[in-house]
């Protein structure tokens, strides 16, 4: 049975998407797929060349009569966010992506699509391969990781790269060049649990928090999403407040730092009436979340039911322990905190309370920030780990990256410019997102190179309802080919 992408257009980046698609694969060390780019490179009689991490370079010949132009590095990752609904049977190591098209979308069923940032990586490919595109000589950059904290980028060997201009394929949205981003880092802080021999006449019970979006924690978290594990947190401590008895067991959500968590479970103890009285309790705060949330979320779902009892169901947490990671998750921010005075609508600064995981005599919750002023950043860490310290935690600060300053006075990004206005009859817009590119690391890398970010229209990359708009594909391949020749 044929793929539904193979009668899209342009047909070559769609043949090489779907190729990408069907690869299983980890959202880590992504050796299955960079097997398949070096064995596409190396059947083309390309020039492939590879770090000490496995970032990959491929070598692309000049268009006849264009040798002595420029070298243009195209740029992207290989990796992706790997999240699926928790009613999905999709094992990420063994199964290709499921998809579908529906009117001008690809969509994805019930998994992440993988078009963040496949679809720049077979634009690349594609390019490369066609024999209508003029282009100088081309150093095609595959990096690793960047979903997982963009380690590729940050440990590229750069004296691989001759090339000192740049175009970065990993932007979402079309009609819009991107010429900066905000830096980020994560803060991981681990609380000791100490536990209890269940109370008589408890039973186990789970609630749910489901149907929420999720999404990107940089490109969607100006859309003040619902976050589950805060609408989990807030639940329980309204239940406290109400007077109504739980022991608490642990509590699971999210699982990806760059991912706004669209589901939490909470594994809790409590009597028969205490029960009913939670059953009610969260019914009338589901219709106050749907209410505060409104469209950004219409399919958020809290429910209470019996669970199957486990090991650790036998020894809950001790009361003050509930009590202090209670609170620290309701006092986290979450959501946009600042936003920018030079740049119109850009969100400046956020926080994302990413993951929650219980472990038998540990709590660990991760935050993300971003900001795309280095001292805002800063000073965001710094007011998590107060929060987490007064709670009793150890607090770590990992995957701290640096930003991408905006320069509109760029040569390549007035040239984006110009190409698009030739070819749609329209100026572009111009921003700065607020996400992690990885622009600002391969900026420190490799000195002097100039840079530019654009891609096609993807909506609600890191969740499962992510889909990739086609005809603006059909536009971004046309802007690349475009482009390019007017750099050669």
């Amino acid at each position: 049975m044929s793929s539904p992408l193979l009668a899209l257009s342009p047909q070559t980046v769609w043949q090489h998407f779907d190729d990408i698609r069907q690869i299983p694969r980890p959202s880590k060390h992504e050796e299955r797929i960079v097997h398949h780019v070096r064995a596409w490179a190396e059947n083309q009689g390309f020039n492939v060349q590879s770090d000490a991490v496995g970032n990959l370079v491929v070598r692309v010949p000049a268009s006849a009569g264009k040798e002595n132009s420029p070298t243009i590095v195209i740029q992207s990752h290989l990796d992706m966010v790997c999240e699926k609904n928790s009613d999905v049977d999709h094992d990420f190591m063994e199964d290709p992506i499921q998809v579908k098209v529906e009117g001008d979308w690809v969509k994805s069923v019930g998994t992440t699509l993988g078009s963040d940032n496949g679809l720049g990586v077979a634009a690349a490919m594609a390019v490369a391969e066609d024999p209508d595109c003029t282009h100088g000589p081309l150093e095609l950059l595959f990096t690793l990781d960047e979903e997982t904290g963009l380690t590729g980028a940050a440990e590229l060997d750069g004296s691989l790269l001759a090339g000192r201009v740049m175009l970065n394929l990993d932007s979402e949205e079309d009609g819009v060049i991107y010429i900066g981003c905000a830096g980020g880092a994560d803060s991981m802080a681990v609380f000791s649990c100490k536990r209890k021999a269940a109370s008589p006449g408890t039973g186990f019970h789970k609630i749910s928090v489901t149907g929420l979006r999720g999404g990107h924690s940089g490109c969607d978290i100006h859309e003040n999403r619902a976050n589950a594990v805060k609408l989990a947190a807030r639940s329980l401590r309204q239940a406290t407040q109400e007077g109504i008895g739980y022991e608490l067991v642990s509590l699971e959500g999210g699982s990806k730092h760059n991912a706004i968590p669209r589901e939490a479970f909470v594994e809790l103890r409590t009597t028969a009436a205490d029960a009913e009285k939670l059953k009610a309790l969260l019914t009338r705060l589901s219709a106050d979340f749907i209410q505060e949330f409104g469209a950004a979320d219409p399919g958020l779902k809290i429910a209470i039911g019996p669970a199957e009892e486990t090991t650790l169901s036998k020894t809950p947490l001790e009361d003050d322990t509930t009590r202090t990671l209670i609170h620290v998750l309701n006092a986290l921010p979450h959501g946009v905190l600042s936003m920018s005075r030079e740049v119109d609508g850009l969100v400046e600064t956020s926080n994302n309370l990413a993951v929650v995981t219980t472990e038998a005599e540990s709590m660990t919750i991760t935050t993300s920030h971003r900001s795309s002023v280095m001292p805002a950043l800063l000073g965001v860490q710094d007011a998590i780990r107060s929060i987490c310290e007064l709670g009793g935690a150890k607090v770590s600060v990992h995957d701290a990256y640096p930003g991408w300053k905006p320069d509109p006075s760029s040569a390549v990004v007035q040239k984006t410019i110009d190409v698009y206005e030739e070819l749609f009859s329209k100026k572009p817009e111009i921003k700065a997102i607020h996400a992690g590119l990885e622009c600002g690391l391969l900026l420190e890398k490799v000195p002097g190179m100039d840079a530019v970010s654009f891609g096609p229209e993807i909506r609600n990359a890191h969740s499962p309802d992510e889909m990739a708009q086609i005809s603006s594909t059909e536009k971004f391949y046309r802007h690349l080919k475009g482009v390019l020749a007017s750099l050669a």
